[in-house]
């Protein structure tokens, strides 16, 4: 029987920058409300507007919505951590927000694997795309990509809570992550290691090895497009999903490249925060300035708005 000697971890959170932990939390703070602001206005502009009930369009609202819920379970807790140097949180409420953050981290994968795929069926076979890309299918594509890491991340949720704690209880990291946490076991960690490997990597690199083969049949396509113009506005409607693919992908490979097993450097704390912090505050950004559709759709919501008060 599990004799838990260790009931609360401490994070340790930016211990080096104890001098600027008011300028962090101003910085941070004024991040997150971006993020949430910026997120928001994308899942009800795509929510209200006749102008965007298109399948690329609800993909990006499901986006935007995992954006949304994953900044909320990182950045709240880290902000705290920064005021307070030393964040409590118990063992429940970390294996809780490493399911919560293992979720929706991998739901993105998902949704960008599913966001190229609605590309290449409307670039690459754009006469069948209406009766490819129906609403139940959609729906079905949405729904995997939210209850498959779900599952997933459960049985890896239940081995965790099953392990013994007998110290230390300090965790060098701003949330808990997978592998700060298993360092702080006192059991034989292998099988969920092994688990880990098993489960999660198919779910985060399959999808990253489909997008990869999507958009080069994708621009084999563009390429053979006869005239210059067409050729831009195919390229056009992919590169806020390709932009938003590359730099998610590239900080959240560089940080399990970079990560020390025995303590997490600077280094890993930075990029963490590239693809927690960071991708769901651009991510609106990106799709929004690069989107005429989306800013016709903000204009026409603001116009409506004056017209009423």
């Amino acid at each position: 029987m599990n004799q838990t000697v260790v009931t609360r971890f401490i994070l340790l959170g930016f211990q080096d920058c104890n001098n600027c932990k008011g300028f962090l939390f101003i910085v941070f703070l004024l991040l997150y409300a971006v993020t949430v602001s910026g997120n928001l206005l994308i899942i009800i502009l795509v929510a209200v507007s006749q102008s965007l009930s298109t399948p690329m369009y609800f993909f990006l609202s499901h986006l935007s919505s995992c954006d949304l819920l994953l900044s909320s379970v990182i950045a709240p807790l880290m902000m705290d951590t920064i005021l307070t140097a030393k964040e409590s949180i118990s063992l429940s409420g970390c294996i809780g927000q490493f399911f919560l953050f293992g979720v929706l981290a991998t739901t993105e994968c998902l949704l960008l694997a599913v966001m190229s795929f609605d590309r290449y069926v409307a670039i690459c076979n754009p006469l069948r795309y209406s009766s490819i890309m129906d609403l139940r299918r959609c729906i079905q594509l949405v729904i995997w990509s939210w209850f498959m890491p779900i599952f997933v991340m459960l049985t890896l949720a239940i081995q965790m809570g099953r392990l013994d704690f007998c110290g230390p209880n300090v965790i060098d990291h701003f949330f808990c992550d997978l592998a700060p946490i298993l360092q702080l076991s006192c059991s034989d960690t292998t099988i969920l290691e092994v688990q880990d490997f098993v489960a999660g990597l198919p779910l985060t690199f399959i999808p990253l090895m489909y997008i990869s083969a999507t958009y080069i049949s994708i621009f084999a396509k563009i390429l053979r497009i006869p005239t210059t113009k067409s050729r831009q506005k195919a390229f056009y409607t992919c590169s806020s999903h390709l932009t938003v693919v590359s730099i998610y992908y590239g900080t959240l490979i560089s940080v399990y490249l970079s990560f020390s097993k025995d303590h997490p450097s600077n280094i890993s704390k930075l990029l963490s925060l590239l693809y927690t912090v960071i991708t769901p505050l651009l991510n609106p950004i990106i799709y929004s300035f690069r989107n005429q559709e989306i800013k016709l759709a903000l204009f026409k919501l603001v116009n409506v708005l004056k017209s009423k008060y």
